[in-house]
């Protein structure tokens, strides 16, 4: 049975799946994936820090993907319909599939923020982006990219 001694020691990946025009505030999120070598399938797991600016990624919300956040360390502001909110360290917060609510994470301060990201795996989902004029099809695991016409990205 696989174990990872230290997920921070992992290498992590930078950047987006996004068009370019949404791209920005990405390039400071580092993600580090833990399931894939753990042989898990079911739901995915990520160790991800925002340095100083980044974002997790543009507001949205998914269709018929669950997500889960805990914070780890620094300081993260979860923005949502409602307003910002800041998570301290310890913090956990749950995002259902189809509440209709985007979300986002900031790292509005100085210093890297890290949490842990747990998220179902579906198949096939849809995923809305409620301040850009994007949305996103997953289908057999791949994401596509569209206006809200559902013209495809470049």
């Amino acid at each position: 049975m696989p174990v990872i001694k230290d997920p921070l020691a992992l290498e992590g990946r930078r950047g987006t799946l996004y068009p370019k025009q949404f791209a920005g505030g990405l390039d400071g999120r580092v993600k580090r994936a833990l399931t894939e070598s753990l042989g898990l399938t079911q739901f995915g797991v990520n160790v991800t820090t925002l340095e100083a600016g980044a974002i997790s990624a543009q507001r949205h919300w998914h269709e018929a993907e669950d997500e889960f956040i805990y914070v780890l360390s620094g300081e993260i502001t979860l923005v949502k319909n409602a307003g910002s909110q800041v998570l301290p360290v310890g913090a956990a917060v749950g995002f259902p599939k189809g509440d209709g609510d985007g979300h986002q994470l900031v790292n509005r301060s100085n210093a890297p923020a890290t949490y842990l990201e747990i998220g179902t795996r579906a198949p096939v989902d849809d995923v809305d982006y409620p301040d850009i004029d994007m949305k996103a099809e997953k289908r057999d695991g791949k994401f596509r990219f569209l206006t809200k016409k559902g013209e495809p990205y470049a």
